[in-house]
């Protein structure tokens, strides 16, 4: 069974592959249709294809984390962090801008994530 700081680690990294792959969509989509064409369309882009696989990456690693952990409270309020990865990632590579309540509530996020990762497992 893997430690806690892997368990961490692990969960981190899932979070940062399912925000890179929130970006590619992002970056990626277009004007979107639901129509079987325009999504087969989609399936052609690859960067739309990378989005998938990491996608499908975060989740490998995440089920993985939920396998190692003894408890969802722990892995799950840590995958949180992918909002503070969408935030920096939107903020740097999409030019958003971030104001005083978007920051203080990344803020917060991090510090719940912290305060869960610090105490102990029940």
């Amino acid at each position: 069974m893997a430690g806690e700081l892997s368990i961490i680690a692990i969960t981190l990294a899932a979070a940062a592959l399912s925000a890179l792959a929130q970006y590619l969509f992002k970056r990626n989509v277009g004007e979107f249709q639901f129509s079987l064409g325009h999504v087969a369309g989609m399936l052609r882009n690859g960067r739309m294809l990378a989005g998938i696989c990491l996608y499908a990456a975060s989740f490998g690693l995440y089920i993985y984390a939920l396998h190692e952990s003894p408890v969802l409270s722990f892995v799950y309020p840590v995958f949180a962090s992918t909002f503070v990865f969408v935030l920096l990632i939107s903020k740097y590579y999409l030019n958003e801008r971030i104001n005083g309540v978007r920051a203080l509530g990344m803020l917060l996020i991090v510090l719940g994530i912290t305060l869960v990762a610090l105490a102990p497992p029940m």
